[in-house]
C-alpha cells in the first residue's frame, strides 16, 4: 500500500477526529476508497474503538431515489439512531462516476435531502469528519492524470496543520472583532454583509477546531444581512450539474436576482428548496495553498489559498451566539469566488485584509 494512505488515515484518526479508546466511530466508505478504509480500519483497531461500516455509492443512491418516485420515509428511525448513538462519524469519499445522479430529477433529490434532514443533524452532531480518497474519476474530472491527481490530494492533506492552524488564526480573530465584510471585484462583484456577534472557526482539519474536512485550510463564519451582487466564477459541479459563472443579488438577505451561463436551473431549484435556502449561511475564506488549482471537488476548491465562498443555506452552530439558530434549511452549498485576480479586495470594518489574493501579513501583500 502506497505510504501516503497509511499517513492520510492517520492524521484523519489522530489529529482531525481526535479518536480515543472506546469511542463509537461509523465509517462511510466511498466506492473507490477502499484502500483508505482498509488503511483507516487498521488505525482504529489499534486505538482500540469500536468501528461500523457503512458502503456509500452514488450509484446505489440513484437506484433508490429514481425508484422511490419521492416516497421517502422522513428520518428513518433505525438510521438515525446509528448517529444518534455514535461518537465518531468518519466519511471517506472517493467516486467511480461523478456523475452518477445526473438523471436524478432535481425535485427527487431536494424531497430525499428534505426527508433526512433529522438525519443530517444527528450525523452533524457527532465529531464528524469527511475526506476523500483519490479515484481515477476524480482526477478525470480535474483534467488530469491518475498519477498528477494523487500528488494534488496528498499535497493538500498531509501538512503541517498545526503551522496553519496558527496562521489561519489571524484571520479568524479579525473576523470574530470584526462587524462588516465587504468583498469587491472588478467583475462588478460588490457584496456586503454583517458578522456582528459571529464566532470564526479556524477550520484547521481537526474538531477540536470545530474543524470538520480533511484537507481543510480555511476560516469561515456565518453572515447576516448580505446586500449587492457577487459573480462565482470557478466552475463547479452541484447535484451532478455544471455550474458556470453564477450571478446572485441579495437584497435584505435574500436573492432576489439569479443569472449563470450554464446550470441555471439547477441554481434556483437550490435557492427554492425552503425558507433559508435563498440566503447565505456561510462566508468561507481559503488559505490551503498546497491546493494550487481547481478540481471541481468542493472538499478542495473551497480551501484553495485566495478564494473565498459563500454557501446557499444552512449555518453552522459554532458561528452563532448562544440561544441564535441562525439561518435554517436542508441544503448547503457553496459557490466560489477568485479573489487572485486584479482589482480584488476583502475588506472588514474598512480595513483591507486581502488584496488579489495575499493576505495581509503574506510578503506578496501589496497595501
Amino acid at each position: 500500500m502506497d505510504s501516503r494512505i497509511t499517513e492520510h488515515a492517520q492524521i484523519l484518526v489522530d489529529w482531525s477526529a481526535r479518536i480515543d479508546d472506546g469511542d463509537d466511530v461509523v465509517v462511510s466508505v466511498g466506492e473507490g476508497a477502499h484502500k483508505l478504509g482498509v488503511a483507516v480500519a487498521e488505525q482504529l483497531g489499534e486505538r482500540g474503538a469500536n468501528m461500523v461500516v457503512t458502503y456509500d455509492s452514488e450509484e446505489m443512491d440513484r437506484a433508490y431515489q429514481r425508484a422511490s418516485d419521492r416516497n421517502f420515509e422522513t428520518d428513518p428511525e433505525f438510521e438515525h439512531g446509528l448517529y444518534a448513538e455514535a461518537d465518531s462519524v468518519l466519511s471517506l469519499r472517493g467516486t467511480r462516476n461523478t456523475s452518477a445522479g445526473a438523471d436524478i430529477p432535481e425535485e427527487t433529490q431536494t424531497a430525499f435531502a428534505q426527508a433526512r434532514e433529522g438525519i443530517r443533524e444527528a450525523r452533524l452532531d457527532t465529531d464528524w469528519v469527511s475526506t476523500v480518497h483519490p479515484t481515477r474519476a476524480l482526477a478525470q474530472q480535474a483534467g488530469t492524470s491518475y498519477e498528477a491527481y494523487q500528488d494534488f490530494v496528498y499535497d493538500a492533506i498531509l501538512r503541517d496543520w498545526e503551522a496553519l492552524a496558527e496562521e489561519m488564526a489571524q484571520l479568524k480573530d479579525v473576523l470574530d472583532a470584526g462587524s462588516e465584510v465587504w468583498i469587491r471585484k472588478g467583475d462588478g462583484t460588490d457584496l456586503t454583509m454583517s458578522i456582528a456577534d459571529r464566532t470564526a472557526v479556524n477550520s484547521a482539519a481537526s474538531v477540536a477546531y470545530d474543524s470538520h474536512n480533511l484537507p481543510s485550510g480555511e476560516v469561515f463564519t456565518a453572515p447576516a444581512a448580505t446586500e449587492g451582487e457577487v459573480n462565482f466564477d470557478v466552475p463547479m459541479t452541484i447535484r451532478g450539474t455544471r455550474i458556470e459563472n453564477a450571478r446572485l443579488t441579495f437584497e435584505d438577505g435574500a436573492v432576489v436576482d439569479i443569472a449563470a451561463d450554464a446550470g441555471e436551473d439547477a441554481l434556483r431549484t437550490i435557492v427554492d428548496t425552503d425558507e433559508g435556502s435563498d440566503r447565505l449561511g456561510e462566508l468561507g475564506i481559503g488559505m490551503n495553498r498546497g491546493i494550487d488549482r481547481v478540481t471541481d471537488q468542493i472538499l478542495f476548491d473551497e480551501k484553495m489559498g485566495g478564494t473565498i465562498h459563500l454557501a446557499l443555506g444552512r449555518a453552522y452552530k459554532a458561528c452563532l451566539p448562544d440561544g441564535e439558530e441562525g439561518n435554517q434549511s436542508a441544503v448547503h452549498v457553496d459557490l466560489i469566488t477568485n479573489m487572485q485576480t486584479e482589482d480584488t479586495v476583502l475588506e472588514i470594518d474598512g480595513e483591507v485584509i486581502q488584496r488579489n489574493g495575499h493576505f495581509r501579513w503574506e510578503a506578496e501583500f501589496e497595501g
